[in-house]
């Protein structure tokens, strides 16, 4: 048997939940040791789009907000959904100009990651947006959101002290620390 073939087996399935953006399905399965169980999986209805904002003194720029789930406040670059048939660079011009009023002339995208992958089927896309154009933020209603300007290098050292935690943000600038100069 290949390591890439899928050892599990689904007998049964049940929506347990459902909203506009998550619903959580419950499986009667059989796992890879032969055993019955139950195996519960969180559907994200829309991509999560990221960006990194960078202007031309290598400054970047978080959002604040705090995070319902969490119950406590987080620091992240730009983020939001990507609507299933969207294409990725709208949202992720969406989002930025939504988050921080910018827009951008220059837009690389420079990473995808699965989330959380033990129990979601969230999917990220992370894009660098440099050459920017200050304007208006234009934040959603569940947002109450504060915006900071710091060296690029203050967000890496954020990252390396647990100062930020959100895994999208904390992959996103480590990929972009790693290639930012090639």
């Amino acid at each position: 048997m290949s390591n890439e073939q899928n050892p599990w087996v689904k007998k049964d399935s049940r929506i347990v939940y459902d909203n506009p953006w998550i619903n959580l399905t419950e499986y009667d399965v059989i796992t890879p040791a032969g055993t019955e169980g139950i195996y519960g999986k969180v559907h994200f209805k829309n991509i999560a789009i990221g960006v990194i904002a960078i202007d031309e003194e290598e400054n970047t720029y978080l959002v604040g907000q705090y995070r319902f789930p969490l119950d406590k406040y987080s620091w992240e670059i730009p983020e939001g959904g990507c609507p299933e048939g969207t294409d990725w660079l709208t949202a992720a011009k969406r989002e930025l100009k939504e988050e921080t009023g910018f827009e951008a002339r220059s837009w690389k995208e420079i990473l995808r990651m699965d989330v959380s992958n033990s129990v979601s089927d969230e999917f990220a896309v992370v894009y660098v947006a440099q050459d920017l154009i200050a304007g208006e933020a234009e934040p959603e209603d569940t947002e109450d959101l504060q915006m900071i300007k710091m060296p690029f290098t203050q967000a890496l050292n954020w990252v390396m002290e647990g100062k930020i935690t959100d895994s999208i943000s904390v992959a996103a600038i480590l990929k972009w620390e790693l290639i930012k100069n090639k």
